[in-house]
């Protein structure tokens, strides 16, 4: 990812790392959503601390204080982590905390263009948590705000001629991140219920593989270019989401991920984080287990006492990644079913 950039994803399986115990849920206002699986317990008593630590660092507009709380793109990663724990977003106990956070994603997109934040990191991922919002909270907004920021997103590719996106709507060259981030977010509109054409998915794909070299390993704008496993995992999560699997390139990129399971991306821990789990979870179910076993015991051991994790991008950003990278482990967002 650019460094330079103003903003800087999810889908589940059971790991047990512990066995049997109550479920801590059941001391938040007596409400317990209903599980198909036992959640570790290490798990749900990290998720409790670190959304406690999100609706109380909210601010009143919704958004957050430190570095780059008050990009959308961050705020509707608060706002997802909220959805994917499970807890109703209209009346249960973050649900003030999902309104605050809706009611920012709205006030920053331009009603007539449909453009959502200043950068379209903000808007794909800021457009992602309106798709999964989609359905799960009562608001009649929602559906015409996703419906333009998705217009948005199809006519910057439109005027993009590799097929990808860029930082600017008008941007006529591409990255793999940007554009693996506009990919995940039209198909969890797609599940929405928004219509995308084929097309765009084709050549939002088509660009990712110009990325990517003969060992399946993704660079930033072409093969050669910042190869990480970061990367590549937006790479793997792109082509598994398109129903993929059976690309050749798909077992070279996993060896190339289960070479890089200590791996831990210096500049972007949590976005790496946040790819990673989606991408092993989606394309080798026991390679997921193996990493989310160990992204457990890692994100245990550096989680703060107030219930954060630290960036020098901010609690808010840090946090909510975490907390999706582990959110698989529950199966409530839609974008996280398989």
């Amino acid at each position: 990812m650019n460094t330079h950039s103003s903003g800087t994803l999810l889908l589940f399986f059971f790991c047990a790392l512990t066995a049997g115990g109550a479920d801590p849920r059941t001391d938040i206002a007596g409400i317990m959503p209903v599980r198909t699986e036992t959640v570790p317990v290490q798990v749900e008593s990290m998720y409790l601390k670190g959304l406690k630590f999100l609706q109380n660092a909210q601010k009143a507009d919704g958004s957050y204080e430190d570095n780059e709380g008050r990009q959308p793109a961050i705020v509707g990663f608060c706002m997802m982590a909220v959805l994917a724990h499970g807890d109703d977003p209209n009346t249960g106990p973050y649900a003030t905390m999902v309104r605050r956070c809706l009611n920012y994603i709205l006030a920053k997109q331009n009603k007539s263009s449909g453009y959502i934040g200043d950068s379209m990191y903000n808007h794909g991922f800021a457009t992602l948590a309106l798709a999964e919002a989609y359905g799960m909270v009562r608001d009649d907004r929602i559906g015409p705000a996703l419906h333009k920021a998705v217009a948005l997103t199809l006519t910057a590719q439109k005027k993009n001629k590799t097929g990808g996106w860029r930082y600017a709507p008008d941007d006529t060259d591409a990255d793999s991140t940007v554009t693996g981030c506009q990919i995940v977010s039209l198909y969890a509109a797609r599940n929405a219920g928004i219509p995308v054409p084929d097309e765009a998915f084709e050549r939002g794909l088509k660009y990712m593989a110009s990325c990517r070299n003969e060992r399946g390993e993704y660079g930033y704008t072409d093969p050669r270019s910042g190869i990480t496993p970061t990367l590549t995992s937006i790479g793997v999560l792109t082509l598994c989401l398109a129903r993929e699997k059976q690309d050749a390139s798909l077992p070279h990129s996993l060896a190339f991920l289960r070479k890089n399971l200590n791996y831990r991306d210096s500049a972007y821990p949590f976005y790496f984080e946040y790819y990673m789990s989606q991408a092993l979870f989606h394309a080798d179910q026991s390679l997921w287990e193996a990493w989310n076993h160990k992204n457990i015991r890692y994100l245990h051991a550096s989680q703060t006492p107030n219930g954060s994790w630290l960036s020098d991008r901010g609690s808010s950003y840090a946090t909510s990644l975490a907390l999706l990278s582990v959110a698989l482990n529950y199966r409530f967002l839609p974008i996280y079913e398989q």
